[in-house]
């Protein structure tokens, strides 16, 4: 396992917003299987740019409920929307709730971090009994759309600078997470689904991981190379991942859910 410095990593709104409404229907089906109904207080483990945190705060509108991001840049853009939610700017590496949780929900966030096992004993210790711990984490990464960052990063005359940024797998297979949580839950549901994305646009898998796993690669290289390096994976993605007649595109993408209730 591995982590990422997100303390210091730059994240571009608008750039993650690009396809907003696939990066959100998952948080949202986890959302919907949560049946908790009336908590105190609600965190919200890398809330990025604010919407599902919102989202969080309009279903349970009498809990207090806290949006918690690395990075200044999302925190500003989710200020933004008005919402009765509390911020706080904290590298989730080092997270600590200052209030007892009945929530932690996490969308698309804890596979930046490292030692899973540790990390989700810690994360459901949190919570009160009977409290919820939601996760839903991407886990594409032997999928060409991943695979490929690896092969344009050893393609060029920026191999040395990229090849020690490639990292292995960070998200383990369901089975894992449930051998870790199960001792600590009451009860457990771990599901996988993989959505079939219709992308529009130019080079649209391209500029979907450009928003996140991506990210690091381009942030590593000065120009040119940087431009090269994009204009490489683009054209490994495009062959991977063709057109349809229309000019859509067909993006599989598998993503892990679990709910755990505490003991």
């Amino acid at each position: 396992m591995f982590s990422v410095n997100l303390s210091v990593m730059q994240w571009d709104p608008a750039q993650y917003l690009k396809f907003a409404d696939h990066r959100f229907r998952p948080a949202i089906d986890l959302m919907g299987r949560i049946t908790l109904e009336s908590p105190n207080v609600v965190y919200d483990l890398g809330a990025g740019t604010g919407t599902i945190t919102g989202m969080l705060a309009s279903r349970w509108q009498d809990a207090t409920v806290i949006g918690v991001d690395n990075s200044s840049e999302m925190l500003d853009e989710a200020g933004k929307l008005g919402t009765n939610v509390e911020w706080q700017v904290s590298d989730l590496a080092d997270w600590i709730p200052s209030h007892q949780p009945d929530l932690i929900y996490s969308n698309a966030a804890l596979h930046w971090l490292g030692d899973h096992e540790s990390l989700f004993t810690q994360l459901i210790g949190y919570l009160r009994p009977g409290g919820v711990l939601a996760v839903q984490m991407p886990r594409n990464f032997l999928a060409p759309s991943h695979t490929l960052i690896a092969e344009a990063a050893r393609s060029g005359p920026w191999r040395e600078t990229l090849e020690p940024l490639l990292k292995p797998n960070p998200v383990e297979a369901p089975e894992y997470y449930i051998k870790t949580l199960k001792p600590y839950a009451e009860s457990l549901d771990v599901w996988e689904t993989e959505y079939s994305q219709l992308l529009s646009g130019p080079d649209p898998v391209k500029e979907w991981t450009k928003g996140t796993w991506l990210r690091p690669m381009l942030a590593a290289l000065a120009q040119p190379e940087r431009d090269q390096f994009e204009m490489k994976y683009a054209e490994l993605v495009r062959e991977a991942y063709p057109p349809l007649r229309d000019g859509s595109t067909v993006f599989p993408f598998r993503r892990l859910f679990m709910i755990a209730t505490k003991k």
